[in-house]
């Protein structure tokens, strides 16, 4: 390997970046629209434009990638996590080409990636399992069928998901048919592929995952255990390393399950196995994620062990530089810091970061996506930074983490850094004899602690991008620049560069508010106006107009940085008109429709 195309943004795509400077290899970004100033477009070697702003015609857009690899002169991709990074067809279409592929091969990815097929190879390997469907369900009628055959609550999931998009977990009978279709839909806008299956879910789990290295040569090992039990919405916000309060049985059968079933599927490179440990202590397999996680670093820390140089090298065809599981050293923190609002139930909330200072001192690390003045667009996912703190004994990590997020300030945007600094001080994650948090922890214990801030009872602007034309050595060409500049400039009273074509681009054409902004700017709400709390696209409307609804009701579908939120009434009565319309955004605290 000469050189690598990251197929991917934000942090992770700075964090392969960097790790390919350690190696001696060349980096290769892309990028879409809303991406152009972003921090991984520096941190790489080269960048190249994908022409785009959603999802599927950018990051999920395997001919323009592979292109961009072509045109870059790049000879390996990394895909790094989420997009597709765990897309069999995208690993295939990049050995196709001759190019190296960074991750498993393609048919371990197609049998662990399915959530279905890693189940049968999870009962090959003796793996623990829960209940779960047979095969794919095709309709919601199908998961209702299992919940009376199995009893609630179920857990209906994307057989490609992961990050908890396209995972919905149903306590009520008449909740079934809605949950169905939403996972389908995250599913679909996040990995591209819809199928689902269902399977009991366990109340209250802790969440225990262990990291796996697996070479072309047969060897496989077990890295480090992880507890990843704090979680909102499936998606997890703190981490640890290695998982605390495990007895020595449950360590052992873990780490035996994750290397059978690695070893089943024929699997080679960087894979997380995941488990749940139910209340009573009984270990449960859950899934598979073939890719790098989000939370490797704290592996990292307690190991000593660089998980991208490790993939490096068993992409190149080399072993593994040991062949026992290591044992780890201390013990690591990982805060998730993402752009959410904690005290209005974690909406993600887009904007431009103001201020982006880190802390310092020992035992701290900050992997970063973002910084001051970065523009945090609402087509993709709210993870800013990941501040992983560690110390000689869990104790000690902890007493570093308060200090760490009591340092960290970061302004422009809501972050989800006071929800951190409350759980290092609470007694059911601090404890010294047990670790009292598990995956519905934050919605049933934590709920409500921490009030709405009205700094951000609005959305805060989202940097829009337009285009002027430049010729340059007589070639034309495009060039996207940020509206704020523009309109700067058309004020200095010089008028605007020729070319400008008055329209916004692809990148923040469609940042005005579909409701309109009534209301946001300090005049008194009516009564009637049903109002979101978040900025985010339309997906759907649930009732139609005219129809009888009651306060708490859930009205209309917003998706906003890949993840479905429900707007709900915020009174009873008659929802006499429906003012947002499918398809378009709307901005924090705009009217999405009227209740009389």
């Amino acid at each position: 390997m000469r050189k690598v195309l990251i197929a991917n943004r934000g942090e992770i795509a700075v964090r392969i970046a960097r790790a390919c400077d350690d190696a001696g290899l060349g980096s290769v970004a892309v990028y879409a629209d809303v991406d152009a100033d972003a921090l991984h477009v520096s941190a790489a070697d080269e960048a190249y434009s994908l022409a785009g702003n959603a999802p599927s015609e950018t990051y999920l857009d395997i001919a323009k990638l592979l292109r961009v690899a072509a045109d870059s002169g790049a000879d390996a991709v990394h895909p790094g996590y989420g997009f597709l990074s765990e897309n069999a067809d995208f690993a295939q279409a990049v050995l196709d080409a001759g190019l190296v592929w960074i991750g498993p091969t393609p048919e371990a990815i197609r049998l662990l990636g399915n959530k279905i097929t890693a189940r049968e190879i999870a009962v090959r390997a003796g793996a623990p399992l829960v209940a779960g469907s047979d095969g794919p369900v095709a309709t919601a009628a199908d998961a209702r069928a299992f919940a009376e055959a199995h009893g609630l609550p179920i857990a209906i999931k994307a057989a490609f998901g992961g990050g908890g998009r396209g995972l919905k977990v149903v306590r009520e009978m008449d909740q079934i048919e809605e949950s169905f279709d939403s996972a389908v839909r995250e599913a679909v806008a996040a990995f591209g592929r819809g199928e689902c299956f269902v399977e009991r879910y366990l109340d209250r789990p802790r969440h225990v995952e262990a990291q796996v290295l697996a070479d072309m040569h047969g060897n496989v090992v077990v890295v480090g255990t992880r507890d990843c039990s704090l979680q909102r919405r499936h998606q997890k916000l703190v981490e640890e390393a290695p998982a605390p309060f495990l007895s020595d049985q449950q360590t052992r059968e873990i780490y035996s399950a994750a290397k059978a079933v690695c070893r089943e599927a024929g699997y080679s490179g960087a894979g997380t196995v995941e488990f749940l440990v139910a209340a009573d202590g009984t270990v449960a397999f859950l899934e598979v994620n073939t890719r790098l996680q989000v939370e490797h670093p704290v592996t990292e820390e307690t190991t000593g062990i660089d998980l991208v140089q490790e993939q490096f090298r068993i992409a190149a065809g080399e072993q593994l530089r040991f062949t026992e599981d290591p044992a780890p050293r201390g013990h690591s923190f990982e805060f998730r810091i993402n752009a959410e609002d904690v005290g209005r139930g974690f909406l993600p909330s887009p904007g431009t970061v103001g201020e982006f200072t880190g802390p310092t001192g020992p035992g701290v690390r900050i992997d970063a996506g973002f910084g001051a003045g970065s523009l945090v667009p609402p087509q993709f996912d709210s993870l800013l930074a990941k501040l992983i703190v560690t110390g000689a004994d869990r104790q000690q990590a902890l007493r570093r983490s308060r200090r760490a997020l009591a340092e960290m300030r970061i302004t422009g945007v809501p972050t989800v850094l006071p929800f951190h600094r409350a759980v290092v001080e609470a007694p059911d994650f601090t404890a010294t004899d047990r670790l009292g948090v598990h995956t519905r922890w934050i919605e049933t214990d934590f709920a409500g602690q921490i009030p709405a801030d009205e700094q951000f009872s609005t959305a805060a602007p989202v940097g829009e991008r337009r285009t002027i034309t430049v010729d340059v050595d007589g070639k034309r060409l495009a060039v996207g620049l940020p509206a704020a500049l523009l309109d700067g400039w058309a004020r200095s009273g010089q008028g605007l560069p020729d070319g400008f074509d008055g329209g916004a681009s692809a990148a923040g054409g469609n940042s005005g508010s579909a409701a309109g902004s009534a209301g946001t700017n300090g005049s008194v709400a009516h009564p009637a106006e049903l109002r979101s709390q978040m900025a985010g696209t339309v997906v759907k409307w649930l009732v139609e107009a005219g129809a009888q609804v009651t306060a708490g009701d859930p009205l209309l579908v917003l998706e906003a940085m890949k993840m479905e939120t429900q707007v709900t009434a915020h009174r009873s009565g008659t929802l006499s008109e429906l003012v947002a319309v499918q398809g378009g955004v709307v901005s924090a605290g705009s009217v999405v429709g009227r209740i009389e």
